[in-house]
């Protein structure tokens, strides 16, 4: 995971128009996880508990990994 959250963040600073600092990887994974919540929350309907459960640990530890890098 550590590695998707490297690429996510390279992807993000070469959109960027100046330098990238640690409050850009706090809003980045704060953006990712509110991202998440809104699609989970719209398909919760059709998909089993744990599934969406699965999802939201994974996507956390995501954002934890942008964060920590």
């Amino acid at each position: 995971m550590t590695n998707t959250a490297y690429q996510i963040w390279e992807t993000f600073k070469a959109e960027l128009t100046q330098p990238a600092t640690d409050d850009m990887k706090e809003a980045l994974a704060t953006a990712i996880r509110e991202v998440v919540i809104e699609v989970v929350l719209s398909y919760m309907q059709y998909a089993e508990w744990e599934i969406v459960n699965k999802i939201m640990e994974d996507i956390n530890e995501l954002a934890d990994n942008v964060e920590a890098l």
